[in-house]
């Protein structure tokens, strides 16, 4: 195989990493949306662009996929 490495490894454009963020790590007009949430979780692109805040995980999940995107965990 006379492939360098970074032609051998591809990863598609469309996948999204979701994660938790503390609901004190997010700007007060936010804060104020979240009542009674202690995180929200956050899906972001492959160059670290906070796409969607939403709720609770399997909705990143879902709102992922619903936008043709691939979504991974992070932790």
């Amino acid at each position: 195989m006379n492939e360098s490495y970074e032609n051998v490894i591809r990863t598609p454009e469309n996948i999204v990493y979701v994660r938790p963020v503390a609901i004190n790590d997010l700007p007060e007009e936010i804060q104020e949306q979240a009542q009674g949430l202690n995180e929200l979780y956050a899906v972001h692109n492959g160059e670290g662009e906070r796409l969607a805040l939403v709720r609770d995980r399997k909705l990143a999940f879902v709102v992922a996929r619903q936008n043709d995107m691939a979504p991974v965990s992070v932790h």
